[in-house]
């Protein structure tokens, strides 16, 4: 909401205060969700960022700990998206120069979210990359468990760049087709 210094000389930042939980948390304590509470959480989700992949923000972290779980006043709920810490902006709608944090090859993101194109280059990625993490985002969510799961982060890699995930109908086959 503002930034500043104090008479100190120590920087301060005010924030909104979030009363509520982070998805992870939720699906840590209840499992998985049903459809319809699913859809609501990721429709909220896809229009806070479509907000900013139109300002030419591209998030590159998105994992269900940073979809935060608060209520309107009328106490519906309210998705809030996290830690645009490291964000891409580039010109409107994807395109134009970087100027984001990646200035290397360094892997930057979650790599249990992350789409194959950021595996690869975390610099060169558009709003897809979004996309994709949520539909990871909304698969977890609905069977409990990531598409995509290893022991370390190259086998992650792999499985992503070369295998099909399992049908989410496998783990969850009352969900409707």
């Amino acid at each position: 909401i503002d930034v500043g210094t104090l008479e100190t000389g120590a920087p301060y930042i005010v924030m909104e205060y979030l009363d509520g939980r982070d998805l992870s948390a939720l699906i840590r304590e209840v499992g998985p969700l049903s459809p319809d509470v699913a859809a609501e959480y990721l429709l909220q989700a896809c229009e806070a960022l479509a907000e900013a992949h139109v300002l030419g923000i591209i998030h590159r972290d998105l994992k269900p700990s940073n979809l935060f779980l608060s209520k309107r006043m009328d106490g519906t709920p309210l998705v809030k998206v996290l830690d645009f810490g490291i964000s891409k902006v580039t010109g409107t709608a994807g395109s134009g120069p970087d100027l984001g944090l990646t200035k290397t090859t360094a892997m930057m993101g979650s790599p249990l979210y992350m789409s194959p194109e950021q595996m690869s280059s975390a610099r060169d990625v558009d709003v897809r990359t979004d996309i994709w993490a949520l539909g990871t985002i909304l698969y977890e969510i609905l069977s409990g468990v990531p598409p995509f799961n290893a022991d370390t982060v190259p086998q992650l890699c792999a499985m992503v760049l070369q295998q099909e995930h399992e049908a989410l109908r496998t783990r969850r086959p009352d969900l409707p087709p």
